[in-house]
């Protein structure tokens, strides 16, 4: 998860870049043992790691969020997904910027919010995959919401998802799917990867 949200804070196309990667970085590291723990991503040499992902920045990224939910989990004497839990549970969209997390640069608020889903908080990003989506669908039926920032965009999803009984969570997913259905339909390839998700 720390891999993924670390490819995916630099923009590149979700499952046609970042999930074959993640794959290979899984087959590569995880499943040879070399990988184990976020203590073994954080000791991992940088030059092995660009085998799978050439940019540093990512890494940097990736090790900086393993370090802070390694540090929750010794600390709480839990394990590293409850450690990723007790984090998203104990953050909030609005002080995303002085978050332990938030605050690592390159973890922008999408990032941020993709943490805290995989944390298991009900929330979205506010990417613009989402937005273009969720607002395209207003505007077809006559709404013309103002203009928002990220965090205004949040919360106004929010208050749709509890108007018409959706959750954030499933919106922001179900726009991400639609977006990549067709291209997704195209090959079998990642037939796997919906079902993991």
């Amino acid at each position: 998860m720390v891999v993924d949200a670390a490819f995916t804070s630099i923009g590149l196309n979700y499952f046609f870049v970042v999930v074959p990667k993640v794959d290979e970085f899984e087959r590569l590291f995880v499943k040879t043992g070399k990988i184990t723990s976020l203590e073994d991503l954080i000791d991992a040499e940088l030059i092995e790691l660009q085998r799978v992902w050439k940019n540093k920045r990512s890494w940097m990224v990736a090790k900086a969020i393993a370090a802070y939910v390694s540090s929750l989990r010794r600390k709480e004497k839990i394990s590293e997904g409850e450690a990723l839990t007790l984090w998203a549970k104990n953050t909030h969209q609005q002080r995303w910027r002085k978050d332990p997390l938030g605050s690592i640069t390159g973890v922008g608020i999408n990032t941020y919010q993709y943490l805290r889903m995989m944390g298991g908080v009900d929330t979205l990003m506010p990417d613009k995959i989402v937005r273009k989506a969720l607002l395209g669908v207003l505007e077809e039926v006559g709404l013309k919401p103002k203009a928002m920032d990220d965090l205004e965009f949040i919360e106004f999803v929010h208050e749709i998802a509890t108007k018409t009984g959706h959750r954030p969570i499933e919106l922001c997913w179900a726009t991400w799917l639609h977006e990549s259905e067709k291209e997704l339909m195209k090959t079998e390839k990642y037939a796997e990867v919906i079902n993991r998700i």
